[in-house]
């Protein structure tokens, strides 16, 4: 038996239960992995209320980790007892161990710590095909980037800074605002204070940006197909704030021929080989320093409960984990 935070039925934070469940032997292609950290993120919220429907109930909530092999199973080869590894993978995360199909793990360099791996995963994967392959961002382009200071905010104000892109960011408080211009952006807008459209229209002199990263969804939609220039890229990755209304098309017509999108990260790392290219490019971001990894918060895997209620209270600032 090992202990794991379940899902019985869908609802507030509450409804997660610590509790013991059975672990079997890996079977054909199958890993079985000792979790050191877990990462926490607004997916396993949506799991949680139901927003986004699990396969069935009960389920294991969690999306990211990062752990130890201790036993493969028949027909594995690339992975051994003792190798360190990290995943992405739909549920099952909140565990103190697990089984899970080889194919959806990566290993981890020796400079990258287990801590590092479990919320660069999603978080960091996610970054890497925003910035690289739904919009991919160059020197000169202008972007901006709602919840600057949150797990995926933080990351894709670096690398995008990297990238040589002007950034702008919103955040919800001074701290927030702070944290964000030391991680990358050039302007930072308190949404509960400025009108933030108005604000991008000012710091950009008209000009407006050439993409937009929108993981807030209803409170800031529409404003962001009004911070986008004639063509731009209007990219909704999250609904923290829950989910983008249903609007015409012509909405992308009377702000200048604009592109809009919803991509998920299944879709860009469906395969093994685009799996290992963003791992690689993400790990050798931390390593050469154009990346660090913000955590900022740790909960016991016991306390998942009080993680979502300081996640969902946006409490929280970078990355969080959970520890089994």
């Amino acid at each position: 038996m090992t202990k794991a935070v379940r899902v019985h039925k869908v609802g507030g934070p509450e409804v997660l239960t610590y509790e013991d469940v059975e672990v079997g032997a890996p079977g054909a292609g199958e890993v079985r992995i000792r979790q050191h950290a877990v990462g926490l993120n607004f997916i396993d919220v949506y799991f949680r209320t139901g927003l986004y429907k699990a396969p069935a109930l009960p389920f294991i909530a969690g999306n990211e980790a990062a752990g130890e092999v201790l036993a493969v199973g028949p027909g594995v080869t690339n992975f051994h007892p003792g190798d360190r590894v990290a995943y992405y993978y739909n549920l099952g995360g909140y565990a103190s161990e697990r089984v899970i199909p080889a194919d959806k793990l990566v290993k981890l360099p020796d400079h990258i710590t287990y801590e590092q791996g479990a919320v660069l995963m999603l978080k960091g994967l996610t970054v890497w095909y925003l910035l690289h392959k739904t919009f991919k961002v160059e020197h000169g382009h202008r972007v901006l980037i709602h919840a600057a200071a949150g797990g995926i905010g933080l990351l894709a104000c670096q690398w995008a800074r990297a990238l040589g892109a002007h950034v702008i960011g919103t955040v919800g408080s001074k701290a927030k605002a702070d944290l964000a211009l030391a991680n990358g952006c050039d302007h930072v807008i308190l949404y509960n204070e400025e009108n933030f459209v108005e604000r991008v229209k000012q710091i950009s002199r008209g000009e407006l940006c050439d993409v937009v990263y929108d993981g807030v969804g209803k409170t800031t939609f529409p404003g962001s197909l009004s911070c986008l220039k004639p063509r731009g890229l209007f990219v909704s990755f999250g609904n923290a704030s829950g989910p983008v209304p249903p609007f015409p098309l012509a909405e992308l017509n009377n702000h200048g021929s604009l592109f809009a999108t919803r991509p998920k990260l299944n879709d860009y790392v469906g395969t093994r080989k685009e799996l290992l290219e963003g791992a690689d490019t993400l790990f050798a971001a931390v390593i050469n320093g154009k990346l660090h990894v913000p955590i900022n918060h740790a909960y016991a895997l016991k306390d998942a409960a009080k993680a979502h209620s300081d996640l969902e209270s946006r409490a929280t600032t970078g990355a969080a984990i959970l520890r089994p």
